[in-house]
This record gives C-alpha cells, structure tokens and sequence, in this order.
C-alpha cells in the first residue's frame, strides 16, 4: 500500500492510535500523549493510554527564546530550529512509544502544532505591487518551528503539522485551537461550563448547554502564568521558574492601584474573539511593571500579578460569555491550576460557580492539550471542520498540513 493509500485506510478505520505532541508558550518541553479514538467529531469516544512531559534543556531553551525578539531573531537560526525541534519532536515520540511498550507501526498519526515564535493575527492591508495583482491583499500571520515533515521522516509516521495556519488563513486568530476538543470532550445537556486553561497565557471555551460548534465561543482572556512566572525568576534569582503552589503570592499583598493600572490594557476591552501572547504579556510586560514598580516588594508584584490573571478571567465571563449564556461550572486546567494562591483568587471572583479540575471528568489536565490536538488530527483526517468559528473568527476549514 502506497502512502496516500494508507492515509485512506487510516481514514476509515473504526479506531485510531494517535500521538499528540505540544509545546506551550512557556516552552518548559514536549508534551506527548498516545490517545485511542473511536470514531470522529461528536460521536468520538476518547481513550488516552500513555502521556508523558520530555522537559527542553536550558541552552535549547535559551535559544528558542532568542527568537521571540524580532531584533535578535536571524533566518538562519529560525531555519536550523525548525529542522531541530522537528527532530526533538521525532525523538519524543519514539521515546513515549518505547517507554509504554509500543511500536511505531501500532499508531497512525502524530499530531503537532509545533512550537509558536510568532503570532500576529490582526489583519494588515498591504499593496503587493505586483503588476498582475489589481487589488491589494489582506495578509494575517502566525509562526511555528518544529518540522513535521522531520517528524514523519523519522518516525514513519503520517504527521498532521502546523495546525494553525489554515485557520489565519481563512481569516482566523489561529487560536485557541483546544476549543474543538473541548466541544467533543466536556459538552453537557444541561449545564453551561466554562473550560479554563491556564498556561502561559489563559484562554477560555464556553460550552453552553447543549452546545453544538456553531454555539461554542473561545478566546485568550489574558496571561495566565506567563507574568508571575518571570516575576519569580527575579524574585528567586533564577532558582525557581515558576511560583510553586503559588507560595510566594500568598506571602504578599495585592495593590489595588497597580491592578486597576494593569486591568487597563486595552487587550481586557476587545471583544473577541482574540488571542495574545509573548508578544504582549511576556518578559517585556513584567520588566516594564518592575521598572515602573519600582521600589515595591517583589512579593506584592508576584500577589498583584497573581490577581492580574484571576480578575482578567472573571472580568472576561463578566464581560463577554455571561450575556450569552449561564456558567454552571469552570473546569480548570493548565499549570496555574496548581497553583492554589491563583485558584483562591480565582474562586472568590466566581461566586455561584461550581470550579473543578479536569481530572474530575477523569481527563488529566497536563495531557489534555496534547490530546486536544490528538482530536484535531483524528477529525482533519476524515475531513472535517477542526476550527471553531466562535473561537478563532476564521471560516469553518480543516486543520492542519498532512505529511505521509
């Protein structure tokens, strides 16, 4: 059987072995998660079987880092990563699959959305010059290292990669992606559920009751962990990368004035949908607040930020999904979910909301984005519409770049 031959087979199987692979915004590693799927879209039943999180080394680290910032960011150094990171993608499935006792051969697909170093969604008109072009052109733009034709190289597996793209293309913010999965997973007859991750930056999908994926909205509320976790560093002298069980949060005081100043950003007015980033709550933001700060305790600015991410989401429910329907329950999910000093916060700016865990719903919450995108390719490959109109803006399409 030929390769697109078999893409076909895979299509139509009754079940699939997925390998889903994701790198957030904090780019800590590679999360990978082997799902079972039967089926596909609403009918999709979901079993995951293996997951495991392969941390970056520092000096990797550093370097994709480096090319966050558009002035030290050389073509060069992008084009290499790519090809890299496509190889540590390649070598984090291979490991998942020998550490469970799998072989290569049992899955179908991977799925990746690859490691995001730039985003900028919002619509530039632009002149092409071109003497056979009389129009101008409306461009969007989204970024992502980690070859997936690297990944179905060395593994033999059909990749489904660079899962943003088609959706800016089809005139989408390209994110947030996991609203599909959240669809499939945790839709609910009755209930109105808001699912929360809190990753480096925070977004929502609201699941109204009996929601279908005409009904679902999505968005970035705002940064999650992003700020806190850059302010610790300072506070730790590097020796921590993130506010464990929101510790230090807890040992400081909020200041109002400087919330208030914060909330002021004009990001919390837009309506969506939208999406943010590095780009806007990253290292920059917080060494601004810290310059501007100046001379107050770091752990007041780690307790303020902390309040930053919790108002910045109720204000959003608030704002944007409580004049469209009821919120019975908040899942939450994400690396701020453990942290307990976040979730107090969050909880006394939620009263009347019932707050859970994914792992309430037996879903384990640091697998879950990997399987969401498990989901995405499981669905891409039948052909149907992986992108949620409500959640990135873009027309209905079908995710992704298929590597056999």
């Amino acid at each position: 059987m030929n390769r697109v031959g078999r893409l076909l087979h895979i299509a139509v199987k009754e079940s699939r072995l997925v390998v889903g692979l994701m790198s957030g915004t904090s780019v800590d590693g590679v999360d990978a998660a082997l799902v079972e799927i039967t089926g596909h879209g609403e009918k999709a039943k979901v079993d995951l079987l293996a997951f495991d999180s392969y941390p970056f080394p520092p000096e990797l680290r550093a370097r994709v880092f480096r090319l966050f910032n558009p002035r030290e960011a050389r073509v060069d150094a992008i084009c290499q990563l790519d090809f890299l990171l496509g190889e540590v993608f390649a070598a984090a499935v291979e490991r998942l699959l020998k550490d469970h006792g799998r072989r290569m051969e049992e899955v179908d697909l991977v799925a990746s959305a690859g490691q995001t170093i730039w985003h900028d969604p919002q619509p530039v008109i632009e002149d092409p010059k071109v003497d056979w072009i009389d129009h101008p052109i409306e461009t969007r733009s989204t970024f992502a290292i980690g070859q997936s034709a690297v990944i179905a190289e060395r593994t033999g597996i059909t990749t489904v990669g660079d899962l943003r793209v088609r959706d800016v293309a089809a005139g989408g913010q390209g994110a947030p992606l996991i609203a599909y999965a959240d669809w499939v997973l945790l839709r609910d007859e009755r209930r109105g559920r808001c699912v929360q991750n809190i990753g480096g930056i925070s977004n929502v999908t609201y699941l109204p009751p009996a929601a279908t994926t005409d009904d679902v909205v999505a968005f970035d509320t705002g940064p999650g962990n992003m700020v806190i976790d850059a302010l610790t560093e300072v506070a730790t002298r590097g020796a921590l990368k993130y506010d464990k069980d929101g510790v230090l949060a807890a040992s400081g005081n909020v200041i109002p004035e400087l919330l208030d100043a914060w909330m002021d950003d004009g990001y919390f007015r837009r309506p969506p949908p939208k999406t943010t980033g590095r780009e806007h709550f990253g290292v920059q933001f917080a060494r601004r607040i810290m310059t501007e700060s100046h001379g107050v305790p770091i752990e007041d600015l780690i307790a303020t930020a902390t309040a930053l991410t919790a108002e910045s989401i109720a204000r959003a429910y608030r704002d944007f999904i409580l004049p469209r329907g009821p919120i019975d329950e908040v899942i939450v999910g994400g690396g701020g979910s453990q942290n307990l000093t976040l979730m107090q916060m969050l909880a006394e700016r939620l009263p009347g909301c019932t707050i859970l865990r994914h792992e309430h719903f037996h879903i384990d919450s640091k697998a879950k984005e990997a399987i969401g995108l498990a989901i995405i390719a499981n669905d891409a490959i039948a052909g149907l519409n992986t992108n949620i109109p409500g959640a990135t803006g873009g027309r209905p399409t079908v995710l992704g770049k298929i590597s056999v």
